[in-house]
């Protein structure tokens, strides 16, 4: 089998091989033996993995900087609600089937982004930054004022996914004896779409589009030289980061089954930035690590916040749980940036035998996806290429 692979491309040693089918066996029998609480916490990981790869494919492989992602998770989550509502609960709901429901939210994700990506074509590093922070106003102000579509305030309920027949709701199921809810159900389905979202992202990247957003990235005049359609490049990447955005967002509706607006402000943008850096910047592996340290450590502090020391429940004195998980995972962005630039994926690089490791094939430091033709040195810098205003 692994001889197979290997002719197909894909670099799969067994003993790899073996590990992967041994850890998916291993989510498949979960949620037969977890309690409620652990599968959440897992599907909420799920959903801040798929968000992470989304702005690792923006930030990390193209070097496009947004502080704009929560906007996008909040256009899925509502956009949502708002198709697949059915409007007795007083709010505008178009009533259509769940499935198409979660499509058409994505899409209208994609929509946004396409709308913004002219701007995220021409603008590059801080003045990118800035102006995707100013998403994250409009949003609140949209999803807190826009009562009839919104809720306001108060939110609005999920109505629950249906898919082939199987309605993604806490209407119990027995299977092998064992009663599935809501979180049962999700948890399935949250895997294949984690399995889709990284095997496409990782086809990107391994891809021609990767080796031009890699190029992108490293030296931006250069690429337009070489041909590479700066700008066109640019933009489809913010689309297509923002349809990841808008496929997690629709998962955490899902999961929250109700979505609130200050859920999707300025601090979970903040906290997709870290998933990527704590992970790795450009790493599809990277991003899923670091989306999963992000997200599962509040709900672990808050878990066990009786049997930490300084760690309480809010307005019990001491620091809340959620504060001190904004404390621990700030303190390992500094401590990766300092003595780990790659991140926890270059942990896993460093095990000997892996390419790019000690000891094994290809050279330390050695990109994924090198650029397809040398960057030339003697570049122009100080003109702007044909191929950025394609």
């Amino acid at each position: 089998m692994s001889e197979t692979l290997a002719r197909s491309g894909l670099r799969v040693r067994t003993p790899a091989l073996y590990g992967w089918a041994a850890a998916g066996l291993v989510l498949v029998v979960l949620p037969f033996y977890l309690d409620r609480f652990w599968l959440q916490a897992g599907l909420f990981a799920m959903a801040a993995a798929l968000g992470a790869i989304g702005i690792n494919l923006l930030t990390g492989a193209t070097g496009q900087l947004s502080m704009g992602h929560a906007f996008f998770l909040a256009v899925g989550a509502y956009g949502y609600c708002a198709f697949a509502g059915d409007g007795t609960d007083g709010l505008a709901g178009l009533g259509l089937p769940g499935w198409l429901a979660a499509v058409l939210a994505v899409a209208l994700s994609g929509l946004a982004g396409g709308v913004f990506s002219p701007i995220a074509g021409r603008l590059r590093g801080a003045y990118l930054g800035i102006a995707t922070l100013a998403l994250i106003f409009i949003g609140q102000h949209v999803l807190f004022n826009a009562h009839d579509l919104t809720g306001g305030y108060n939110g609005r309920a999920v109505p629950p996914l249906s898919l082939f027949g199987l309605t993604f709701d806490d209407s119990e199921l027995l299977v092998a004896q064992v009663p599935f809810g809501a979180v049962e159900k999700l948890w399935y389905l949250g895997l294949v779409l984690l399995l889709g979202g990284v095997v496409f992202a990782r086809g990107v990247l391994r891809g021609r589009p990767g080796r031009a957003m890699n190029a992108i990235r490293d030296h931006r005049i250069a690429a337009g030289v070489m041909g590479i359609p700066v700008a066109r490049y640019r933009a489809a990447v913010f689309v297509l980061s923002s349809m990841y955005a808008g496929l997690a967002g629709v998962l955490l509706a899902l999961v929250f089954q109700r979505t609130v607006p200050e859920y999707f402000g300025m601090a979970l943008s903040l906290e997709y930035l870290a998933m990527i850096v704590i992970g790795g910047l450009g790493s599809v592996a990277g991003a899923v690590a670091g989306g999963v340290f992000v997200s599962l450590l509040p709900q672990l502090l808050n878990r066990y916040s009786d049997a930490l020391p300084l760690v309480s429940a809010p307005g019990t004195g001491g620091i809340a749980p959620g504060e001190a998980s904004r404390y621990l995972y700030g303190a390992a962005v500094v401590a990766v940036v300092l003595f780990l630039p790659g991140g926890l994926a270059r942990l896993a690089a460093r095990r000997p035998g892996k390419p790019g490791a000690p000891g094994g094939p290809g050279s330390p430091g050695e990109p994924e996806n090198p650029p397809s033709h040398p960057t030339p040195s003697h570049a122009p810098s100080n003109t702007e290429p044909s191929g950025e205003a394609r």
